[in-house]
């Protein structure tokens, strides 16, 4: 049997890959996707490794993206939503500027390990990828999955990592971020309340937040989104795959 590699790196997309090795080092493990508004057309997958003696490997692979049907749907919001007014507006640019720092975070290697679940156990509201219209003047995409919640229902982490983000946000309401390892993110919005801080490391499964209606909601629901890199991606992939323990890597911000 040939050997395994020492050492895997890869890119994608323009979009750098980070690979960790699990079981027998003979499985390299990293985390990619892609972004929802992604052209259908085939794609290079660079990879590069370092064998056990030093000798260099490189190869180049095409992965095919194949086109997705998105629905579009016609949505009410207050108006304030559609048409902020100039205090909103101020606070929107604030908001963005939080939010670029919490995706500027740079870990060495991953904090996730094993598989990420669902952070809540309900139904599906709004698929990912829906195409929205809000008063009939502004159009979006849905870069994310809504879940069926009423107000007060407990908010999981989908695994291990690092809280980059827990506050108050316009659009988003209460919202949580979590760095898993190298901006490999899942955001929670909406919620009612916020239980986890700012630079806290949290567990897969541990309760960081209640479900509500905050920010720029139609109702009570949780909405799950999963940031990649600057590339948006369907949570409904992630939850459905089925990851490794890592070794425990230590990570800093």
């Amino acid at each position: 049997m040939p050997a395994a590699p020492s050492s895997l790196q890869g890119k994608w997309q323009g979009r750098d890959l980070t690979f960790l090795s699990a079981g027998q080092q003979r499985i390299w493990y990293g985390l990619a996707g892609v972004d929802v508004e992604a052209k259908p057309g085939s794609y290079p997958l660079e990879l590069n490794g370092t064998m056990p003696d030093g000798q260099m490997l490189h190869t180049v692979r095409e992965i095919q993206v194949g086109p997705a049907a998105y629905k579009t749907v016609k949505l009410t919001v207050p108006e304030r939503f559609v048409q902020p007014d100039p205090e909103a507006l101020k606070k929107i640019e604030l908001d963005k500027e939080l939010k670029q720092k919490a995706f500027s975070r740079q870990t060495p290697a991953p904090e996730w390990s094993g598989a990420f679940h669902a952070p809540i156990d309900s139904t599906i509201s709004e698929a990912f990828g829906v195409r929205r219209t809000f008063n009939g003047k502004q159009a979006s995409i849905h870069r994310g999955v809504d879940y069926h919640a009423k107000e007060g229902t407990p908010i999981l982490a989908a695994n291990a990592g690092t809280v980059v983000l827990a506050q108050e946000l316009y659009y988003e309401g209460n919202c949580v971020i979590i760095d898993h390892g190298e901006q490999f993110m899942t955001l929670y919005m909406h919620l009612s309340h916020i239980d986890v801080a700012e630079g806290e490391r949290v567990k897969e499964g541990q309760r960081i937040g209640l479900s509500g209606a905050t920010g720029k909601v139609t109702g009570p629901h949780l909405h799950v989104a999963v940031r990649w890199q600057g590339a948006y991606l369907d949570p409904m992939q992630l939850w459905n795959l089925s990851l490794p323990i890592l070794p425990r890597v230590q990570s800093s911000n």
